[in-house]
């Protein structure tokens, strides 16, 4: 059988929280809780769960946005939770990140093209702006985006259009894992389909692997390969896509599917 290309063993991440009043004891919110799983190479597995349990903090744990209090993760059989920042900064282009907000997690005062331009210097990619441009305007093209915006600044562009740069910015680097944390949930239901179509596509192509983190089931059931499901810091549920829609083991994932709304999946992009 072949080595997954993530292995999750008994992750902890714990956050220490100081109390009410001038002598209350600090409090230890347990937001991930001894979570275990692996992703195969070209997977989608999906974490899923309401608001609160955990499943962005996982993702955040991962990318070392979060200390992890415990537990170890293999990246290609590389433990890279305990690594030192130095030691972690290879990995960062295999592992990239697409996040919830697209308007925050872009730097409003860089012009698209040092956007997308400067991750590539920073891992060796290119040698000149020559050779940059002509990958951001082909990765441009890949996300559905006319190449010349790269002259224009991220507040010129609408909500979905800032997302497909994020999700530009992360396919530039050609990763082995990507970690997509409430991808669509941020945008107009109008443009929620079109952008998850184009994240699905992105990943049959490319055949990278992606743990895509959401609280909307239906989105889940239209991009996922493997569901866990996740409840207060600890996966309660974890199996295949049509197990988990059709026979679900535990009540809180038969809640789940009985309550969260679903949006509905158009044409591919």
């Amino acid at each position: 059988m072949t080595d997954p290309l993530l292995r999750i063993v008994d992750l902890k991440t714990h956050f220490q929280t100081k109390g009410a009043g001038l002598f209350s004891e600090k409090k230890v919110i347990m937001a991930v809780d001894g979570v275990s799983f692996d992703i195969a190479r070209g997977e989608v597995l999906s974490l899923v769960g309401e608001s609160g349990c955990g499943k962005s903090t996982v993702g955040r744990t991962l990318t070392h946005l979060e200390k992890a209090t415990s537990g170890q993760a293999f990246f290609e059989g590389q433990d890279f939770l305990s690594m030192t920042p130095r030691k972690f900064r290879p990995l960062r282009r295999e592992i990239q990140m697409i996040f919830q907000d697209p308007f925050a997690s872009l730097n409003p005062r860089l012009k698209i093209e040092q956007t997308l331009g400067e991750p590539l210097f920073i891992h060796g990619l290119c040698k000149n702006w020559n050779e940059a441009r002509t990958k951001i305007a082909a990765t441009l093209e890949l996300v559905g985006m006319d190449p010349k915006v790269m002259s224009r600044h991220p507040h010129e562009f609408s909500g979905g259009q800032r997302q497909r740069i994020g999700i530009a910015r992360v396919m530039i680097l050609k990763p082995k894992l990507v970690i997509a944390d409430e991808a669509v949930s941020a945008l107009d239901v109008s443009i929620q389909a079109q952008v998850l179509n184009l994240i699905k596509k992105l990943q049959r192509d490319s055949g990278v692997s992606m743990l895509f983190i959401s609280h909307d089931l239906g989105v889940v059931r239209h991009i996922s390969d493997r569901v866990a499901v996740m409840l207060a810091g600890k996966i309660v549920e974890i199996g295949d896509k049509n197990q988990i829609f059709e026979a679900p083991q535990h009540e809180y994932t038969r809640k789940l599917l009985d309550s969260i709304p679903r949006i509905t999946i158009g044409k591919e992009a």
